[in-house]
């Protein structure tokens, strides 16, 4: 729904017709912009008028925009001093002289609850019993058999209100106050082990009936980025994956109205905006802008960075967290904490911003603080104050000294107002700010401070408005956004492909060392299993043959164990991109997978051609071709079982206990270790479904059923040589099991792929461990909370909900 608010002159415009032009250089760009503006409305909007440092003007795809002049065109938008306000008092002004409105988000929550169930005491220890314990816990919560085992805690409770969109709002609240699960909640973004009740609203609309993840963003504590890349590919990666959103149809509609009312933007504004709505290309204009605003523009070209690769600094990757979520299309900001790692400038420098951005655009933006300097703390409009799952006040900041000042308790001139406000809620703080003559200083609880604020003016004026119903019909149709993903799936599979195929560059080093690696393992190998030692005579020469064959199938199996570490470290970087909705967890593992089968085959032919004919196995072409196909297979399973095992473990040394038991499984019943025959029939179903068996068959007969063991043997000499070692050892003799084996590689490697796909999908981050809270704890909290809602009506207390009241109205 487009508002229409009437067409006057813009400041920016540079000339409202094309008759305004007196010189030579805006003759020249009036005559390229009425060329320009004779193309269809689909081209137009991919073009524009670029100034030269001569004064001309040029003609340019967007997309094919140089570097140099990205550069040049955002320093001349921001001016000297690099200040956004005006930049974006501009881009509001040219969208309001043809009576185009932004879409605008409020977000309500009312009566929203919030408990998680925890362990407590010795049981909550991070030990290795506690964490098979949980495991299997959780597995038997999921089949609905076992539901107990933990205690309910309280982390919001039952809190309601109001965030307006084109004001900046604080969260402030001491640490353990709930701002983070409140930031998660509103952003749709609360972990299923979480107990969620209440509604939460965006205009109206409940977050079942659009997608919250696409329409606004959270910025977690945590800055989790893949530290090969660097600050702009980490950025222009993020840009491509949310794409562009709403604003492509805005343009479209802009140009059409300007065109239509007759005029002309300014060149540098016009090539900025337009950039910003197509998007695509690798270095695009609104990238170099977020740099710019975040400081980030020093770094560009560094590395990120992590424990093996300098980078930049904890302060940058915070700033790089944020800006990751600026360069896509998100209308509402949740923000957890971004100043950490800060120094006061700069956090402030990008709350300005942050504020002329809400401001200018109309967003909706949240940011959580924990001791924001007075210069930042004025930067806000709104505060929402919470304390114990409460919110103890919610409103203007002007109006928040006020409030406390009603119930008795004053902020001391030269103090911070953020600290008073974080330190007034505390029993250990609170009494130093009491001024009150009327009665003795006595301990105001929390949800005292709650009940008090349900009867100030401004916490009246929230509930009356949370009693009125958001009008639908006011919901711009661009303001919530329906799309589960940015761009188009095919377009995120290649935009991922490309991500990866840089990552395996960047660790080139590693894949190189493997190589090397496997090359000299071959070379030992060749050496110990030398030709002129190795003979075809008896069953005992093939028994070393089969040793051979053995130890070259670990050597290719445990060639891919360097895939846990790679993908434990990128486990965090992905589970953001899935929570961020960047792409869907298989537009990860295809790409993964099948990025790894050049290598793959490079390996398997290295060790091959290295040892077969050196060890002295079956000259036929036909078998040495079978037997690197079947190493490529077995290579291509092992990489999928160790990114299965990754996945499921988290954790290094979870993912190596557990997966290094797992293979010890799978190589005694693989079937050399021992034979079938001696497998108890209790685990002979591990003989069956352990992909090792599967490999030593096929490779067992594709090497003892050639020529070089073709001799016969036996009594009667009706059974080859090669046979008589097959079945002495408890193997397949047939020749079709050769298919069933390079068929089973195949389906394991589908499978486990599945199911690390599925890992991706559902399993979470391990996490840090949290404080460990005694039973004792638990239970004087939710009495003190319970006692805390009793004493609110309780006559003849000093300070009760009537008194409260009665001062508040008396103040007023």
């Amino acid at each position: 729904m487009w508002t229409s608010y009437g067409s006057d002159g813009g400041a920016f415009s540079r000339s409202s017709s094309f008759r305004d032009c007196d010189s030579a250089a805006d003759d020249e760009e009036a005559l390229r912009w009425a060329a320009l503006e004779r193309l269809p409305t689909f081209s137009r909007v991919r073009r524009g008028l670029l100034r030269n440092p001569a004064g001309g003007y040029s003609e340019i795809d967007i997309s094919g925009l140089p570097s140099s002049d990205t550069t040049a065109v955002i320093d001349r938008l921001l001016g000297v001093d690099g200040d956004a306000e005006l930049f974006l008092q501009r881009i509001r002004r040219r969208f309001h002289r043809v009576g185009i409105e932004f879409p605008k988000i409020e977000v309500r929550f009312q009566e929203l609850k919030v408990d998680a169930f925890v362990h407590v005491g010795s049981r909550a220890l991070p030990t290795i019993p506690n964490f098979i314990f949980n495991m299997t816990e959780a597995f038997l919560r999921q089949l609905k058999i076992f539901s107990g085992g933990r205690r309910k805690l309280s982390i919001l409770d039952n809190i309601s209100g109001v965030v307006h969109p084109s004001r900046m709002t604080l969260l402030l609240g001491p640490p353990s106050s709930g701002k983070t699960t409140l930031l998660l909640a509103l952003a749709g973004r609360l972990g299923s082990d979480l107990q969620m009740s209440g509604s939460i609203t965006y205009n109206g609309y409940k977050l079942n009936e659009f997608v919250p993840q696409r329409t606004a963003a959270y910025v977690s504590q945590q800055d989790s980025h893949a530290g090969e890349l660097t600050v702009r590919e980490t950025l222009e990666f993020a840009g491509q994956c949310q794409g562009v959103g709403f604003k492509y149809d805005m343009l479209l509609e802009l140009a059409r109205r300007e065109k239509n009312a007759g005029i002309k933007p300014d060149e540098d504004l016009d090539l900025f905006m337009k950039g910003l709505a197509l998007g695509g290309p690798k270095t695009s204009l609104v990238v170099e802008f977020i740099l710019k605003i975040l400081g980030l523009d020093i770094c560009a070209d560094t590395p990120v960075g992590d424990e093996m690769i300098k980078g930049i600094s904890g302060g940058q990757k915070k700033r790089l967290s944020t800006g990751e979520l600026l360069v896509g299309p998100a209308r509402v900001l949740f923000m957890d904490e971004i100043s950490t790692g800060l120094d006061s400038a700069t956090t402030y420098q990008i709350i300005k911003y942050l504020r002329h951005s809400t401001q200018a655009l109309d967003g909706t933006t949240v940011i959580s603080l924990l001791q924001p300097a007075p210069e930042t703390y004025q930067l806000f409009d709104d505060i929402i104050l919470i304390c114990e799952g409460q919110i103890v006040y919610q409103g203007p900041c002007e109006a928040a000294l006020d409030f406390f000042a009603t119930i008795g308790f004053r902020c001391p001139g030269r103090k911070n107002v953020a600290d008073f406000l974080q330190e007034v809620t505390s029993k250990k703080d609170q009494q130093q700010y009491w001024y009150s003559s009327d009665c003795p200083y006595q301990y105001v609880s929390v949800t005292k401070f709650a009940e008090a604020f349900r009867h100030y003016r401004v916490g009246k004026n929230l509930f009356e408005q949370l009693a009125i119903p958001f009008d639908r019909e006011h919901n711009h149709p661009a303001a919530l956004s329906t799309s589960t993903y940015g761009i188009k799936r095919f377009e995120l599979l290649k935009v991922n492909f490309s991500w990866q195929l840089l990552l395996m560059k960047r660790n080139s080093f590693i894949y190189i060392f493997k190589f090397i690696q496997l090359l000299l393992s071959a070379l030992i190998t060749m050496t110990v299993f030398f030709r002129t030692t190795m003979h075809h005579d008896t069953t005992d020469d093939g028994i070393v043959y089969l040793g051979a064959l053995y130890f070259a199938m670990i050597m290719i199996l445990f060639n891919g164990f360097t895939e846990v570490a790679l993908l434990i470290q990128k486990l965090p970087v992905l589970y953001k991109h899935r929570d961020l909705h960047f792409y869907p967890s298989w537009i990860y593992s295809l790409p993964s997978w099948l990025l790894t089968i050049p290598t793959s085959f490079l390996e398997s032919a290295l060790w091959v051609i290295v040892t077969y004919y050196v060890v002295g196995f079956d000259p036929q072409i036909t078998r040495f071709l079978g037997q690197l196909l079947l190493f490529f297979f077995l290579h291509q399973m092992s990489l999928s079982l160790f990114r299965i095992m990754a996945s499921l473990g988290r954790n290094m040394i979870v993912a190596n206990t557990f997966g290094s038991f797992a293979m010890l499984i799978v190589m005694i019943l693989g079937g050399f270790i021992l034979s079938r025959e001696s497998i108890p029939d209790f685990w002979i179903w591990g003989y069956w479904i352990s992909p090792l068996m599967y490999a030593q068959n096929a490779v067992s007969v594709n090497e003892f059923l050639g020529h070089s063991w073709d001799k016969m043997v036996g009594i009667d000499k009706n059974i080859s040589l090669g046979e008589a070692v097959l079945k002495g050892f408890g193997l397949f003799p047939e020749k079709y099991w050769f298919w069933i084996g390079l068929g089973a590689l195949f389906g394991y490697t589908i499978l486990f792929n599945i199911l690390f796909t599925i890992c991706l999908t559902c399993l979470n981050h391990l996490g840090k461990q949290q404080a460990v809270m005694s039973k004792t704890e638990l239970q004087e909290r939710e009495d003190n909370r319970r006692k805390g809602k009793d004493l609110v009506v309780e006559l003849g207390h000093y300070i009760n909900s009537s008194t409260l009241s009665g001062r508040i109205d008396e103040k007023q």
